[in-house]
């Protein structure tokens, strides 16, 4: 099959085209710059921004599968502000769309994110699930993924905890209780690789084999395809708040932390007013982000074959043990 990501040469599409090259596809990576690509497998790369048709369209001729990775960090406020999600997100996603079904691609799987809603309290939110609607309005078979915060080598999530939240005395909106449910990258894209698929492979796929066509569904070839117009929640095996992200963050750098409670409308106030402040790197967006949970309601990992128990914890991922908690 070839596949074409969009974003392929970001922190999940880099993972996700080395794992579908493993699996013996045809692999593009599609970036703006696609000179950045760092893959381990065979992946060819091109040039092209999801914001410009024109740049992406010609790379659609004979692709079987789109995967649309292309995104922006919720974590902070991006250059141009809160209307870029919508560029991006719903825009890009409707140039995709539209150059799939030009060249008659037959699947089209998205990663969108937890919460995602047209209504919804965040710009990110309200874009995501925004670029949802126009996937599922369109002619293509297609796949909708909805994870939890990602964790892993070249990610952001730990970084921007430990930037955020500082060792030993640390300020925290609401006293850091937001909830977020970590998934380990390498297992997310195992997941996302089998929607591509229309497979089952994870470690307990043959307990289930009357539940999932075991061999590869090539697209276009068989009906019996169990992701097909599915969207799914993922989540990692842990809800843990922030403060046991921070806490967990910093473990691993051998420091303590603990959390100065700060009441979420004081944190509201100061963080809407870096709004007014050019090239702040968070705002009143981050500041809505961080009043719900980003959880699921329904983890879909077994969908897959994955039990929760048997997925990455982030603590074991940072090496850090019971006892250095409890230091």
């Amino acid at each position: 099959m070839h596949v074409l990501v969009t974003g392929g040469t970001g922190f999940v599409g880099s993972y996700l085209c080395d794992t579908l090259a493993a699996r013996g596809h045809e692999v593009t990576a599609l970036a703006r710059n696609p000179r950045e690509a760092d893959f381990d497998g065979d992946v060819a790369t091109v040039q092209g921004d999801v914001t410009d048709y024109d740049s992406i369209e010609p790379h659609f001729e004979g692709v079987d599968c789109v995967v649309q990775l292309v995104a922006l960090s919720p974590l902070f406020k991006p250059d141009g502000g809160d209307e870029v999600h919508f560029e991006v997100h719903l825009r890009g996603t409707e140039n995709a769309v539209k150059a799939a079904e030009a060249h008659d691609v037959s699947r089209f799987v998205q990663l969108s994110a937890l919460g995602a809603d047209p209504d919804g309290p965040t710009a990110y939110i309200q874009s995501k699930g925004q670029a949802e609607e126009v996937i599922k309005g369109s002619t293509r078979d297609w796949v909708i993924y909805r994870p939890s915060v990602v964790f892993g080598d070249g990610g952001e999530f730990v970084p921007f905890t430990r930037k955020l939240a500082t060792p030993y005395l640390t300020p925290l909106p609401g006293a850091g209780k937001t909830r977020f449910q970590p998934i380990f990258v390498e297992e997310l894209v195992e997941m996302i690789a089998d929607g591509v698929e229309g497979t089952m492979t994870g470690p307990n796929a043959e307990d289930d084999e009357d539940e999932v066509v075991q061999a590869i569904v090539r697209v276009g070839e068989s009906d019996d395809d169990p992701h097909a117009g599915r969207t799914y929640e993922i989540g990692g095996p842990e809800k843990l708040t922030l403060a046991e992200v921070a806490e967990l963050a910093w473990a691993a750098k051998n420091k303590p932390v603990s959390v100065l409670p700060v009441p979420m409308a004081l944190a509201g106030i100061g963080l809407s007013m870096l709004d007014l402040v050019p090239g702040a790197p968070m705002g009143s967006d981050q500041y809505r982000s961080l009043k719900f949970d980003n959880t699921t309601q329904d983890n879909d990992v077994d969908t897959f074959g994955w039990e929760v128990s048997e997925l990455t914890t982030l603590q074991s991922y940072l090496g850090v043990s019971d006892a250095d908690l409890e230091e």
